[in-house]
């Protein structure tokens, strides 16, 4: 009886010991870090959003049109305010700005744009043409979409 009962404990501690790793198997991989945003990935997918979605105003290479649309290449509105460059891809833009020195006075319609698609046009003209920008990424996206445009 006494080796029935000493196989049974080693048979509850073992089980026991299985468990116990499992679940730190699982909380550990719950903790683990997310993976790198791949900035060159979302610049290539944003490409094509761009090619389809904003090249008819602001042109192939972000020089936008004199007076009307205002360049995104080397642009210093573009680049000064992250936050107000996603705000104004998902609620629009209007009012007087300057850039580089230039007076515009128009409307820039919202895209219907996901929070990714969002992030990743925005990531293609802040790297391209003389723009060198950190990251938007897609978290930072939902947060602009309550702001009203102009704010």
């Amino acid at each position: 009886m006494k080796t029935l009962n000493s196989r049974w404990m080693r048979s509850c501690a073992i089980t026991f010991i299985v468990l116990c790793c499992a679940l730190a198997v699982t909380s550990l991989s719950a903790w683990q870090a997310k993976p790198a945003f791949d900035l060159k990935a979302s610049v290539n997918r944003g490409k094509a959003i761009y090619d389809t979605q904003c090249v008819t105003c602001h042109q192939e290479k972000g020089e936008g049109v004199k007076e009307v649309y205002p360049p995104l290449a080397k642009s210093d509105y573009l680049m000064a305010n992250k936050s107000r460059a996603i705000a104004a891809v998902v609620n629009g833009a209007q009012g007087a700005i300057t850039v580089n020195g230039a007076k515009y006075d128009g409307e820039m319609i919202s895209l219907d744009l996901n929070d990714q698609q969002v992030s990743d046009v925005l990531n293609y003209v802040r790297n391209s043409w003389g723009n060198k920008g950190d990251a938007v990424r897609p978290d930072e996206v939902a947060p602009q979409r309550k702001r009203k445009p102009g704010e």
